[in-house]
């Protein structure tokens, strides 16, 4: 099986990183809607990460907020985070590997979108982003589309050709609570008749 990163790059080239963010574009929309109204209520500048950020839509989105004061998207595909930077404007994008990612700020909010499951152990990551990278009341949310109760989701690492942890939705919510993250709840985002939805995770440290 090929490394996440080879696949996404590969898919970078080939212009798929527009279908993703087309295909994703609701689900994220539900889970920005609730963490920028959050900011918005305490009505003060935010710094805001993205991890696996793809072409950058998500972070280019977010510095657009009027007390966004800073914007860093994070992938390790380097063809994504090219794309991204020729989209760019004020925000910042890294390539590296979240193992890696030291950054040398905290961050207000921190967002990811379909790539916890391709870490091979996310416990320690989002451990680590509790511990380092979340400000004091900060807020991390997670969207996945693969997870146990999401039959439709079931055979997309063969289809795929990478490797990607099944976990239960109960599973993924004791991993932020293990973490020590504060007020932890999940919910489908952009459920339909025929789609489980984007299963939502957030928490606070």
């Amino acid at each position: 099986m090929k490394k996440a990163t080879d696949v996404f790059g590969e898919w970078a080239e080939n212009g798929k990183d527009i279908g993703m963010e087309e295909g994703h574009a609701i689900s994220v929309e539900e889970m920005l809607n609730f963490s920028l109204d959050e900011r918005a209520s305490i009505n003060k500048n935010f710094s805001f990460l993205d991890i696996g950020c793809g072409n950058g839509w998500v972070t280019r989105k977010v510095s657009t907020n009027s007390l966004c004061s800073k914007a860093i998207g994070i992938d390790g595909a380097e063809q994504m985070i090219k794309n991204a930077k020729s989209r760019g404007g004020s925000e910042e994008y890294l390539c590296t590997n979240i193992d890696e990612f030291n950054p040398e700020i905290k961050f207000d909010l921190i967002h990811s979108m379909e790539v916890m499951y391709y870490l091979s152990n996310p416990g320690d990551i989002i451990q680590k982003i509790s511990d380092l990278w979340l400000k004091d009341n900060g807020r991390l949310i997670i969207g996945i589309d693969l997870y146990y109760e999401n039959n439709d989701s079931h055979n997309w690492q063969e289809k795929v050709g990478t490797p990607m942890l099944m976990l239960k939705e109960s599973e993924w919510i004791e991993l932020l609570n293990n973490a020590g993250l504060k007020e932890v709840q999940s919910w489908r985002a952009n459920r339909g008749d025929e789609w489980a939805g984007t299963l939502v995770l957030t928490g606070k440290k």
